[in-house]
C-alpha cells in the first residue's frame, strides 16, 4: 500500500501576525450616517427590514447601502424588504429624541473600528465596562410588542431622519423599549423606564 507523507518545513510552522491596521471589527450605527471618531465608514444607507405584520421572512433589521446593485425584476410575490421608520411620538419618545422623527425613515452606517477584536452591544447601560471603548450610545429599540418579532438594536441618542420625507408605509418599525419589573429584577432596574444602550469595542 502506498504511504503518503506530509513534508513540512520550519518556515511553514511560522504564523503570519497581521498588523494592527489589518485587525478590526464592524458594527452598525443605527440612526446616523456618519461613524464615530477613529472609525471608518464602510458604507451608509437606510435601515430596512420585513413588514411588521408578515408572519414569515426575516426577523432582523438591515442597514441597506445607498448604492445598491439591483437584480432582475420577477413576479414571485414575496415582498420582504421595506424601509424602516421611527415610531417616536410625543407620548412615547425617549428623552433627547425629537417627536419630529415620527414616521420618518431611518439612516444608518456600517462602521469599522481598526485595532479592535471584539464588539458588543450592552443593553441597560450608557457607558462601557472597564477596558472597553464606547463607539456610541442611545436607546434600545425594536418592533412593537403586538407585532412580529425583530432583534433589539441600539438606536443612536442623536438619531436623524434619512431625509424630510415621511412615507408612513409601516414596513419595518422602530419603537422605544420600556423596562417591566417582575421577572426583571427591580432594583437594579426601574419599572416603565426607557432602556439605554451602548455599543462597545475592545
Amino acid at each position: 500500500m502506498m504511504k503518503h507523507y506530509l513534508h513540512t518545513s520550519r518556515n511553514a510552522d511560522c504564523s503570519v501576525t497581521p498588523s494592527q491596521q489589518d485587525i478590526g471589527v464592524t458594527y452598525v450605527r443605527w440612526g446616523k450616517k456618519i461613524c464615530p471618531e477613529n472609525s471608518e465608514i464602510v458604507y451608509t444607507g437606510q435601515a430596512g427590514g420585513n413588514q411588521h405584520t408578515n408572519k414569515g421572512g426575516g426577523s432582523n433589521y438591515l442597514c441597506l447601502p445607498s448604492d445598491p446593485e439591483n437584480g432582475e425584476a420577477y413576479s414571485y410575490a414575496n415582498e420582504g424588504l421595506y424601509g424602516a421608520e421611527y415610531e417616536i411620538h410625543s407620548t412615547s419618545k425617549p428623552s433627547g429624541l425629537p417627536a419630529s422623527l415620527a414616521e420618518k425613515e431611518v439612516q444608518c452606517a456600517v462602521c469599522r473600528r481598526k485595532g479592535k477584536v471584539s464588539v458588543l452591544m450592552i443593553p441597560g447601560r450608557k457607558s462601557c465596562y472597564k477596558g472597553w471603548k464606547s463607539e456610541y450610545s442611545g436607546f434600545l429599540m425594536s418592533e412593537h410588542i403586538t407585532h412580529n418579532n425583530k432583534d433589539y438594536i441600539c438606536m443612536d441618542g442623536d438619531a436623524k431622519p434619512l431625509d424630510n420625507r415621511a412615507s408612513n408605509e409601516n414596513g419595518a418599525l422602530f419603537y422605544p423599549i420600556r423596562a417591566k419589573c417582575g421577572s426583571l429584577r427591580c432594583p437594579p432596574y426601574k419599572d416603565n423606564t426607557e432602556v439605554l444602550c451602548t455599543v462597545c469595542t475592545k
